[in-house]
C-alpha cells in the first residue's frame, strides 16, 4: 500500500504524457463499457476488468508492457500476504474468540456490537492500511453477526466505507495521503492537524446515521443473547501454541508496517515475507493457505489497474483535471470546492491513486497563479488545496463498489462466506456516506481556510 518516492516520481513523470485523440476517446469508452459491466453485475467483474484491459491492448490505447507497468504489485503483495496471514491464524480459532468476546462483553445489544465495531476498524485503518484491516475485522464480523443473527452483509459494507474514513486521518492510512505527502513535503503531523479533526466529525456523524437507520434490524434476540451470555470464549481456541507462533510473527509484521518509511521496506515485502516465515513457524503447508487467496479479486485489480493505467498514460485524468480547475476561472473557494467534489465524484468510479497523481502536478502549477490573484502567499493556497485532493480522493472511493481497494475485498470476502454484496447494495449504503462526509469536509474546509 505504501509507494516509494522512485515509485511516485516514474507515476507522476508518466501522468504528464499525453496520447493522440483517438486513442484517448477509445480508452475512455471501453472503460466506461467495462464499468457498465462490473456495476450491473451481467458477468463476472474480473472477467469484465480482464477483457477490458486486453481490448485496450489490442485496438493500441496503450501498450502491453506499459499498461503491467501500472500495476501496483506493492498492493497485490499485501493482498496476498495479509489472505495467507490471516487464513493461518483462522485456523487457531483466534477470530472465534475473538467474536464471542466481543459478544459477551456487549451483552448481545446489536447496536453496541456494530458501534464497537465500526469505531475500531476507523481507528485501525488510521494507523494501518484500510485493505488490512477488513481483511482482519471481516471473519470476527461474519462470526459475530451469525452468533447474534445481525444483518450480515450491510455490516461488512458498513466496515469497508468506515476503514476508508479511517484511513483519511493519517499519512499512512490510505494510498491518495502517501502520495501527496510523499510528493508535497507533507509530514506525519500535518496531517494529524489538518485532516484528524474533520474524520472524527465525519465518523461521528456517520455512526449517528447508521445507528439511526439500522435500529429496528440491530435487536437481537432473545435465544441469541441467553445463547452467547453461556458461551466460554477460551474454547474457541484450537490450537494454543500455533497461535502464540503466529501472533508473534503477526507482531513484528506490524512493525515492520510501522517502521516501513524508515527501514525503506515496503508493506507488500513484508506481507509477503511475513506469510512464508508464519507458514515455516506454523508448520503449515504454504500451498493449503494459498489455495485460500481470493485470487478472483487480485485478477480484477490487476485488470483494473491496466485499464486506469491506459487511460492516465494518454493523459485522460490531466485532460479531465485541466478542464475542471478552469471553470472556476482563478477563485480560491470555488477551486478548493471544485478539487474536493470533482475528487470525491471522480474516485467513486475509478481508482483514486492515478487520479492522485494525475491531480498534483495540477493543482501545483496553478497554484503561483492563484496566489498571485488572491493575494495570498503560495503556502496559503498550496496546503488546503492539497488537503481537498485528500479528502475527496479517500472519502470518494465509498461511493460505490469499485471505489476503494478495501470495498472489493470485503465483498470477495463476503461473497466466498455467502452474503453476496451486489454493486447497487453497496452504492446503497456508501453513496450518502460519502455524500454526506464530503459536504461536511467542504463546511470545515471553508471555515478553518477561508472564513
Amino acid at each position: 500500500m505504501f509507494l516509494s518516492s522512485a515509485m511516485i516520481t516514474g507515476a507522476v513523470e508518466a501522468a504528464n504524457g499525453t496520447g493522440n485523440g483517438t486513442d484517448m476517446w477509445l480508452g475512455i469508452a471501453i472503460f466506461v463499457f467495462a464499468y457498465i459491466l462490473i456495476a450491473s453485475e451481467k458477468i463476472d467483474k474480473t472477467i469484465a476488468s480482464i477483457l477490458g484491459a486486453g481490448l485496450m491492448v489490442a485496438v493500441g490505447v496503450a501498450g502491453f508492457t506499459e499498461m503491467l507497468g501500472k500495476i501496483d504489485l506493492n498492493v497485490l503483495g499485501l493482498l496476498i500476504g495479509m489472505m495467507v496471514m490471516v487464513n493461518i491464524m483462522a485456523t487457531t480459532g483466534v477470530f472465534e474468540y475473538l467474536a464471542v468476546t466481543i459478544a459477551r462483553q456487549t451483552r448481545g445489544n446489536g447496536a453496541l456490537v456494530v458501534l464497537e465495531f465500526l469505531c475500531a476498524t476507523a481507528f485501525i485503518s488510521a494507523f494501518m492500511d484500510n485493505v488490512t484491516t477488513v481483511i482482519l475485522m471481516a471473519p470476527v464480523t461474519i462470526l459475530i453477526t451469525q452468533l447474534l443473527r445481525l444483518p450480515t452483509a450491510p455490516i461488512l459494507i458498513l466496515e469497508a466505507i468506515f476503514s476508508n474514513i479511517g484511513g483519511t486521518a493519517t499519512l499512512i492510512g490510505d494510498p491518495p495521503n502517501i502520495l501527496i505527502g510523499a510528493s508535497c513535503g507533507l509530514s506525519f503531523n500535518d496531517f494529524l492537524l489538518n485532516l484528524t479533526p474533520v474524520v472524527i466529525l465525519i465518523a461521528a456523524a456517520s455512526l449517528a446515521v447508521v445507528l439511526f437507520q439500522m435500529r429496528k434490524s440491530l435487536r437481537t434476540a432473545p435465544g441469541a443473547v441467553a445463547q452467547v451470555r453461556m458461551t466460554e470464549p477460551k474454547l474457541a481456541i484450537l490450537d494454543p501454541v500455533r497461535l502464540s507462533r503466529s501472533l508473534w510473527v503477526f507482531a513484528i509484521v506490524l512493525i515492520g508496517f510501522f517502521t516501513g518509511r524508515v527501514t525503506g521496506l515496503e508493506p507488500g515485502l513484508i506481507a509477503i515475507c511475513g506469510s512464508f516465515v508464519m507458514a515455516l513457524v506454523c508448520r503449515i503447508e504454504l500451498s493449503r493457505m494459498l489455495e485460500k487467496v481470493e485470487w478472483n479479486t487480485i485478477l480484477f485489480f490487476c485488470g483494473l489497474f491496466m485499464m486506469v493505467g491506459a487511460l492516465e498514460i494518454d493523459g485522460v485524468f490531466e485532460k479531465l483535471g485541466t478542464e475542471m480547475i478552469g471553470l472556476t476561472r482563478g477563485n480560491f473557494a470555488l477551486t478548493m470546492m471544485m478539487i474536493l467534489w470533482g475528487s470525491a465524484l471522480l474516485s467513486a468510479v475509478i481508482d483514486n491513486i492515478p487520479l492522485v497523481i494525475s491531480m498534483i502536478p495540477l493543482i501545483t502549477s496553478i497554484i503561483p497563479e492563484l496566489a498571485e490573484k488572491t493575494g495570498m502567499s503560495p503556502d496559503q493556497v498550496r496546503e488546503p488545496l492539497f488537503w481537498a485532493l485528500a479528502l475527496g480522493a479517500c472519502l470518494g472511493g465509498n461511493g460505490t463498489l469499485i471505489g476503494a481497494s478495501a470495498n472489493v475485498v470485503v465483498s470477495q470476502i463476503a461473497r466466498r462466506n455467502r452474503y453476496p454484496v451486489n454493486f447497487r447494495q453497496f452504492t446503497k449504503y456508501g453513496f450518502p456516506l460519502m455524500i454526506l462526509s464530503v459536504a461536511i469536509s467542504s463546511v470545515y474546509l471553508y471555515f478553518r481556510y477561508i472564513y
